[in-house]
């Protein structure tokens, strides 16, 4: 009880519009960001202004972990791909429940954990496989990771989707439109249904 009244005390909600940035790079971490609602992108810019999306991440989850544990300067840029709501806890507050609540900080660990070997086993995937195969990946990613099922809206724009994935914009475009006339999905603007998961699956494998 007196945990849950902590973080009472010394918690903020909030509410962001689509577009809306919620940290920028390089920014010190004094908060860590409970996603209590919507999907948020993360990502870096390099020299030159140019996106590199890391991933997307979705409600029940938190932001700016790797940051608050490592030099506390935020590494990462989020920004909100739909209406979101969030609630901000701050840092020390978030620090001291891991030092006290074991099972608080287990699952803190395993949250990082999962996310990192997701992350980790989807670039080097990424990393060895062409555009067909880069596509495919995305899309299962979509669907297995994010939204759970085979029918869903890609939640940025054609050229954040080529980001994803370090592609051109014209390469993502040209793969959907030949995917879509296999008939291993529909589209329809940024609506998508995966019609054929198996051969899906099996050009994400031979990339």
């Amino acid at each position: 009880m007196a945990e849950i009244n902590l973080v009472n005390e010394n918690h903020r909600e909030a509410e962001f519009k689509k577009g809306n940035i919620l940290t920028h790079e390089g920014s010190m971490t004094s908060h860590i960001i409970y996603l209590k609602s919507g999907l948020v992108k993360e990502y870096v810019k390099s020299n030159n202004e140019k996106e590199h999306i890391l991933q997307i991440i979705k409600k029940f989850s938190y932001l700016g972990l790797p940051s608050l544990f490592g030099d506390r300067i935020n590494h990462y840029s989020y920004a909100a791909l739909e209406d979101i709501k969030v609630c901000y806890i701050d840092a020390g507050i978030f620090n001291q429940l891991v030092k006290q609540n074991g099972n608080f900080a287990y699952e803190i660990l395993v949250s990082i954990s999962r996310e990192s070997l997701n992350n980790f086993h989807r670039f080097m995937r990424q990393s060895q496989k062409k555009t067909y195969g880069r596509m495919a990946d995305a899309i299962l990613y979509f669907s297995t990771i994010i939204f759970e099922q085979n029918t869903f809206d890609i939640p940025f724009s054609r050229q954040e989707l080529a980001d994803l994935i370090g592609i051109s914009r014209e390469s993502a475009t040209r793969v959907l439109i030949k995917f879509r006339d296999d008939g291993i999905l529909s589209l329809e603007g940024r609506a998508i249904c995966i019609n054929n998961l198996e051969l899906l699956r099996q050009i994400s494998k031979n990339g």
